[in-house]
């Protein structure tokens, strides 16, 4: 099959068969879940299955303007996609193919799943962004921990650093965390592009060595921990090595074939 084919079969197999171990085990503290099964395993992308199920947890309507904010994400992303990436020309593929992953993202992750969100609150369904505005981090923790794609880390903190913490230490578990995140962007970007092999884990292994030194008596002497070095900290760390996650390899073979599939390019 086409690499991006493949790519996206990948993600949905691995996201399927995790929301249904999440939706499994919320099951047996969530009585009478009813149709909200459906709907969690059908129409929602977070993974905080207990709090979705449970009918006693009410969410109050959503404001206006984090409809209006919301869509004007999902706007940004789509022009991203399908104009701004076809005014760069073609022999810079690798921007070309950078700017139409950043409009995905938008689309995706900061614009489309924010809407579902605020669809299932307005039905008093408490199903928070599972974006919660991560350039607001004030450190590397807080950025991974409390803002970027929540629903994986919810579910990396069901599945692995609950079962593990008590046995081998916080620092230990939270960093078999990161690396299981890179083991799992390896499988779905490096495998389907036929290279890059390491890379995507290696970021997450950056990831999981830079929040070990943030919350170290070291980082605590560099001021890693607050204030505007914190914030610096955290944005160089997950900016400018994510040219190891999403690499040539993955950008060229993948988005870029993807991106002519939707007619972006």
């Amino acid at each position: 099959m086409p690499a991006w084919v493949y790519m996206w079969t990948l993600s949905f197999a691995i996201f399927l068969g995790l929301k249904w171990i999440t939706w499994w085990e919320a099951c047996g503290h969530v009585p009478h879940a009813g149709i909200r099964s459906l709907a969690y395993l059908a129409a929602w992308p977070g993974m905080d299955a207990e709090t979705f199920l449970d009918s006693r947890r009410q969410a109050s309507a959503p404001p206006y303007r984090d409809w209006l904010w919301a869509f004007l994400k999902t706007v940004f992303g789509m022009a991203l996609l399908w104009l701004v990436a076809r005014l760069i020309p073609a022999q810079q593929a690798l921007l070309r193919g950078w700017i139409g992953l950043l409009g995905l993202v938008f689309l995706l992750h900061f614009g489309s799943f924010h809407l579902v969100s605020l669809f299932w609150q307005t039905l008093g369904i408490a199903a928070q962004p599972i974006m919660s505005k991560p350039i607001l981090s004030a450190t590397l923790s807080e950025f991974w921990g409390k803002r970027w794609n929540l629903g994986f880390r919810q579910l990396a903190h069901e599945l692995i650093f609950r079962p593990l913490h008590r046995r081998i230490g916080v620092p230990a578990a939270g960093f078999v965390v990161f690396l299981a995140s890179g083991l799992i962007h390896d499988l779905v970007i490096s495998l389907p592009a036929r290279g890059g092999y390491g890379l995507p884990t290696a970021y997450f292994i950056l990831q999981g060595l830079g929040v070990t030194l943030e919350r170290s008596s070291l980082g605590q002497r560099l001021g890693l921990q607050n204030g505007l070095p914190a914030w610096l900290f955290m944005f160089v760390v997950t900016a400018a090595p994510a040219f190891w996650l999403f690499h040539p390899p993955f950008v060229l073979r993948v988005i870029l074939p993807f991106m002519r599939a939707i007619r972006a390019l």
